[in-house]
């Protein structure tokens, strides 16, 4: 039974959000679709995106347990952010990817955040160059011989320069940026060349300054200490090419908190605290910073973000902060687990994507997804275990057996979960019918094997007796 008022979901799209969610990830395109609850959230962060566009920055923490939805809230303020004309870089953090390490691992994150810079009109990242152009465009180049032009050209730029010469290493990437339109306005090999040497120069693939030096004159490199001022000032550089600001995106802390070495981990909160107080303290213009970790990796004190006291007496929730009031505008938002009713409408909405990607009649009605949740609620536990990554996974899976096996019915599947298995007890006896009579072992025990009247040989269960 389909829904003629849900939007048509395009196959293409259908896909990605099926396999993600069934693989445990969350889709990058899609998320419209399939968004429920999250409205103070979501309303918090998107103020944020006010505040960016307008000049200022942000840096927030998100915070909940592994599957509880931050990497979905994290995707879902990308696709508002890149509607609304922001440039958005996200990155997880791996073993190999960190804020600040020895061995390049905090390069590697900006090169990752850079290879994923997405904009509206390219939201699956790779969108560099796509910004570059449209910046060398916004400026049209002088033609020769007339003055007037030519000096509107040059204020033009030096309009822009000026802001970005003012910042640590502003310098050295604002001839970066002369030497890409320069090459931009001209149509030789050698000048593609050039071209492509200040594109690699800005998502730090130059390993060495004279390997710099050689192709574009310049004797600075961006590396491991640096690479977050260059973050600054690629902000600063998006407005003047006709965006709103920078939102970075940093997943996954945990792999922080698993960081073996104390002094590592201390290098990279302090990275963290870099970057706080810059963004708080009006350093940092045109940025949002938004990342995402569980409650240990943030509040543990031997080996979290709390560990560093400078951060922790930041970041921790003051005396009124209690169970039941929520902050919006403190720094760490905290992920509340979705309700039931939201739950039911997201399932709802996949039961409709599922069915009209495969090109089936919807057989499920409101009673079925009910008995759904009440099945997946009923496991010990899941009250305060349950994550909706879980129930979401499972839900995907239901589907796709129901579909392959026409004959099959929703109950039969779910008859294992709730309660109701089928044993192998002769009909009316204690154990088929559920219960046991006086004097027998209780269901699921071993019975006694002897005479009647005499003990069970198993005394480990003597006190289940009745």
């Amino acid at each position: 039974m389909g829904d003629s008022t849900s939007p048509r979901v395009p196959k293409r799209i259908a896909a990605v959000i099926i396999n993600s969610l069934k693989g445990g990830v969350v889709p990058r395109i899609g998320l419209p679709y399939i968004t429920v609850g999250r409205e103070t959230e979501i309303a918090a962060l998107l103020h944020d995106l006010d505040l960016i566009a307008n000049g200022g920055a942000s840096f927030r923490f998100l915070v909940g347990r592994f599957g509880a939805g931050k990497s979905f809230l994290l995707q879902t303020i990308r696709t508002h952010a890149m509607g609304k004309g922001f440039v958005v870089a996200d990155a997880d953090l791996s073993p190999e990817r960190r804020l600040q390490g020895r061995h390049g691992e905090g390069l590697a994150t900006y090169r990752e955040l850079i290879r994923n810079l997405s904009t509206k009109t390219r939201p699956e990242g790779g969108s560099l160059q796509l910004v570059l152009d449209r910046w060398v465009a916004s400026i049209p180049a002088a033609a020769p011989g007339d003055a007037t032009a030519s000096a509107q050209e040059a204020e033009a730029l030096n309009a822009q320069f000026s802001a970005l010469e003012e910042m640590v290493h502003g310098f050295d990437f604002v001839r970066v940026l002369k030497a890409y339109r320069a090459a931009s306005l001209m149509d030789s090999d050698e000048d593609e060349e050039r071209k492509s040497a200040a594109l690699r120069w800005l998502r730090g693939e130059f390993r060495t300054k004279t390997e710099a030096k050689a192709e574009l004159g310049i004797n600075v490199i961006i590396t491991d200490d640096d690479w977050y001022d260059y973050l600054k000032l690629l902000a600063q550089f998006l407005t003047g090419a006709g965006y709103e600001g920078l939102l970075v995106l940093i997943d996954e802390l945990v792999n922080l908190f698993k960081i073996p070495n104390a002094i590592a981990r201390q290098y990279n909160y302090e990275k963290i605290l870099t970057m706080y107080n810059d963004t708080l303290q009006g350093k940092a213009h045109h940025l949002g910073i938004v990342m995402g970790g569980t409650p240990q990796s943030i509040e543990d004190r031997r080996r979290g973000v709390y560990s560093y006291e400078a951060l922790r007496s930041r970041l921790a929730e003051g005396r009124f902060a209690r169970e039941g009031l929520s902050d919006m505008l403190a720094p760490v938002i905290k992920l509340n687990p979705l309700t039931y009713e939201e739950l039911l409408v997201l399932i709802e909405k996949l039961a409709q994507i599922h069915a009209g990607y495969f090109g089936y009649e919807r057989a499920l009605d409101t009673n079925d997804l009910v008995r759904f949740l009440q099945i997946e609620y009923g496991r010990v536990g899941a009250d305060t275990h349950l994550t909706p990554r879980e129930v979401i996974r499972d839900f995907v899976e239901l589907l796709d057996i129901l579909y392959q096996n026409p004959g099959t019915s929703m109950e039969s599947v779910l008859a294992g979960e709730g309660g109701t298995t089928p044993t192998t007890e002769t009909p009316g006896s204690p154990v088929a019918t559920g219960g046991h009579a006086a004097g027998t072992p209780s269901a699921g025990l071993p019975a006694s094997s002897g005479p009647a009247g005499t003990q069970p040989p198993h005394r480990d269960f003597a006190e289940f007796e009745i």
